[in-house]
């Protein structure tokens, strides 16, 4: 080990000054700064990817809701063409495939005796599904929220995230809060947006725990770098995800998406209503 001499040599000790700050406390500033970075960086991201992902499943419930009965409606006419055909030519193969798209149309049997009434042949019903998965019952207007609900959403989820807490108590509470203005969100419900700024600027304010400020900001910075890492994956899997790709191909009007994969459906059922009624014209003729 080098002696006290020679470390004064190679890391002298500099003359303070009683007015100056100390040099623990410059690092300490120095560090704060760092944090307050990450953190801003970090918020700044997690508004990116859950706006992503409250986009992703908007997307997901209205694709379920507006063009489910189109992609039923297409299945239906495909069992009945299919079985038409079957009818008319009496072939072994297109008696096979008669079924096969006929089983795709028919509804489980007393599946919804079952469950008491709370599945159907789609699946869950709104109001099942929606206690299942903490999901608003009222399906979203939209795929995307209106342009004043995502200014006060930005700006209350700047103000109240969980990354803000400085404990675990507090970060619940966060937590907890964040999941109702997310449900605001979703909706698009400007005027509940308001009301939670309100409510939360008239909350308390969490106490800061009995550690240093090194030891704290220490820590922050382990914590923010880990959970910078795990939104990265979450927002991955969004991206990568069936809905997800579906909405990167409509960046600037999702909803427009919709409305024209809802077009190419019509257009669909059109072409197979007139192929059955040709069918049937057919198998029914001379």
């Amino acid at each position: 080990m080098s002696s006290a001499a020679e470390q004064s040599r190679t890391y002298p000790v500099p003359v303070t000054n009683p007015e100056d700050p100390q040099p623990e406390d410059a690092a300490t500033q120095r560090l704060d700064r760092a944090v307050r970075a990450a953190e801003t960086a970090l918020i700044e991201f997690e508004i990116a990817v859950e706006t992503f992902r409250i986009e992703v499943e908007n997307f997901s419930r209205l694709h379920e809701e507006r063009l489910g009965p189109l992609h039923t409606r297409l299945e239906e006419l495909e069992a009945e063409l299919a079985e038409a055909v079957a009818a008319r030519t009496g072939d072994p193969a297109d008696q096979r495939r008669a079924r096969e798209a006929r089983s795709l149309v028919l509804p489980m049997p007393q599946v919804s005796e079952l469950f008491n009434g709370w599945l159907e042949a789609d699946g869950f019903q709104a109001d099942a599904a929606a206690m299942l998965t903490e999901r608003p019952v009222q399906p979203p207007p939209r795929v995307r929220p209106g342009e004043e609900a995502r200014k006060l959403f930005r700006e209350l989820i700047r103000k109240v995230h969980p990354d803000l807490a400085s404990d675990e108590a507090e970060r619940t509470r966060r937590g907890a809060f964040v999941a109702r203005v997310n449900q605001a969100y979703a909706l698009g419900d400007a005027a509940a947006l308001r009301k939670l700024a309100e409510e939360w600027g008239a909350g308390p304010v969490a106490e800061r725990p009995a550690y240093t400020r090194a030891e704290e900001l220490y820590a922050r910075l382990e914590w923010l770098a880990r959970r910078k890492e795990l939104l990265s994956r979450a927002a991955a899997a969004l991206e990568e995800s069936a809905i997800g790709s579906m909405l990167k191909m409509a960046p600037d009007d999702p909803d427009a998406l919709l409305a024209e994969i809802a077009e190419d459906l019509r257009q669909k059922v059109a072409a197979r209503e007139r192929e059955l009624a040709q069918e049937r014209g057919t198998h029914s003729g001379p």
